[in-house]
């Protein structure tokens, strides 16, 4: 219950923070949110990092949402190097939280359909390692909620760590230049 009011507490506080920053016209501006990024400097960079660190460890937002943020504010060479800190490290915290807590934590953050599909591949470990690796390779599935789910099996922090480690810069290369290239050629923001 506690986890629970806490992410909806977080969710309602990145909501409030996305309407301010709607108001103030640094969403409708891309050029004024890069300037007001750029000008708290490194600050502004460890914010993004922390933020995306947070919502990867604490699955409230579609990771999507905070890889966009970085594609789009620090383009697509820094909003790469920044997003894949970030998943990194927040996916190793959200495998940890899993390690500690339990199975109850999963049903705290995931709906019990979205656990059903994926629980189905736990059954072997090592399948479930061949899996998780395809998964978080490619960028089609919900890696916030697999990370959580490989800390409930028997999955070491090293093996965990060198598939998200080597596996995340192709599904985030693939998803930034995406990302890119629909911001530059569809929406005219670049």
């Amino acid at each position: 219950m506690f986890l629970r009011t806490l992410s909806w507490l977080i969710m309602l506080g990145m909501i409030a923070f996305i309407i301010y920053l709607y108001w103030q016209g640094y969403l409708t501006d891309i050029k004024r949110l890069r300037a007001a990024v750029k000008a708290w400097g490194d600050w502004g960079v460890l914010f993004f990092v922390v933020l995306h660190i947070v919502e990867v460890a604490i699955p409230i937002l579609p990771g999507g949402v905070t890889t966009l943020a970085g594609t789009v504010i620090f383009g697509p060479f820094w909003g790469f190097v920044y997003n894949y800190i970030s998943i990194c490290v927040g996916s190793v915290i959200g495998f940890h939280i899993a390690k500690t807590f339990g199975r109850p934590i999963l049903q705290a953050f995931f709906s019990p359909k979205t656990l059903a599909t994926y629980e189905k591949h736990t059954n072997s470990d090592s399948k479930f390692a061949k899996y998780f690796s395809l998964a978080i390779f490619f960028p089609i599935a919900p890696d916030d909620m697999l990370c959580y789910l490989a800390g409930t099996t028997s999955m070491s922090y090293k093996q965990f760590t060198t598939i998200i480690v080597l596996g995340k810069p192709a599904s985030l290369l693939a998803y930034s230049l995406g990302l890119t290239t629909l911001l530059t050629k569809f929406l005219g923001i670049g």
